[in-house]
């Protein structure tokens, strides 16, 4: 069977790229720019863009199952195009789809529900990659981390994990119709992350609790928007249940336990080294 990944040099999308090719299953590689694309060999890369849905008809051509994401473009806002895609997948045979949500859901959720198709929802809570994001430049220079509600407790998942399931899911199928919701093995304190991430690295990190006004006045100073900042408080001061509960899911997919925040921190740990 040929898999279309879009989304495939994005976080996620690469490791579902990676568990495809070791099941053996052909890759197809949807992205918007292929010149600047580092994928693995032997995955046939396309140019589309799920924005422009009358762009994607060759990208679909003799494709089995696909991964999407429900996003386009770089504000995470949810794609406008959820029908069209959705027509194309059924008019070009495609059977099996799995869906990554994003910030909200969107018309392409709507449009998948409502379809024939043998579709399943991934919602993964916060990603353990993030670490990378938000704190690798701090520790790297000064062996500080420096974020509001140290107490708060995530569940946060592996994101080859997350790559893990959907592989899964794309291959296997068993899932249609759900919703699954993806976490690491344990709920974890953020203070308790700077302790792991000390522990992988080998060297002191500290941890310095901002309050909520000090943390708007740091991520401004940044560069965020307001927007954004509002967002980060609301999802960090008051991380819905979901995110602080731990799921079985990867295990019940994939057959074995999800990674813990120790073993990504091993593994990204020469990141965070000055």
């Amino acid at each position: 069977m040929t898999v279309l990944v879009t989304g495939a040099t994005g976080t996620v999308g690469r490791h579902i790229v990676a568990e495809l090719l070791r099941a053996g299953e052909s890759v197809r590689a949807l992205t918007r720019d292929p010149a600047k694309a580092v994928l693995p060999e032997g995955v046939e890369v396309v140019q589309g863009d799920l924005a422009d849905p009358d762009g994607l008809v060759p990208a679909f051509d003799g494709v089995t199952a696909v991964h999407l994401i429900n996003f386009a473009g770089d504000g995470y806002a949810p794609m406008e195009t959820g029908p069209q895609i959705v027509d194309l997948a059924v008019k070009s045979g495609v059977r099996r789809v799995t869906l990554l949500g994003g910030r909200s859901e969107g018309g392409l959720e709507r449009a998948l529900a409502g379809s024939d198709l043998e579709w399943t929802f991934l919602n993964p809570v916060e990603f353990m990659a993030n670490t990378l994001q938000w704190w690798a430049a701090s520790v790297r220079a000064e062996g500080v981390v420096r974020e509001p509600f140290g107490g708060r407790r995530s569940s946060l998942v592996h994101e080859a994990d997350i790559g893990a399931v959907a592989a899964a899911v794309l291959t296997r199928g068993g899932h249609a119709g759900r919703t699954l919701v993806i976490t690491g093995p344990e709920a974890i304190t953020t203070a308790q992350k700077v302790d792991m991430l000390a522990a992988a690295t080998g060297r002191e990190i500290r941890f310095a609790e901002l309050s909520e006004d000090e943390a708007r006045a740091k991520w401004r100073g940044e560069g965020m928007t307001d927007d954004l900042i509002g967002f980060l408080l609301d999802a960090l001061g008051n991380t819905p249940v979901e995110g602080r509960t731990v799921s079985r899911v990867v295990e019940e997919v994939t057959g074995r336990p999800a990674r813990p925040f120790s073993q990504w921190a091993e593994e990204h740990a020469d990141a965070f080294r000055a």
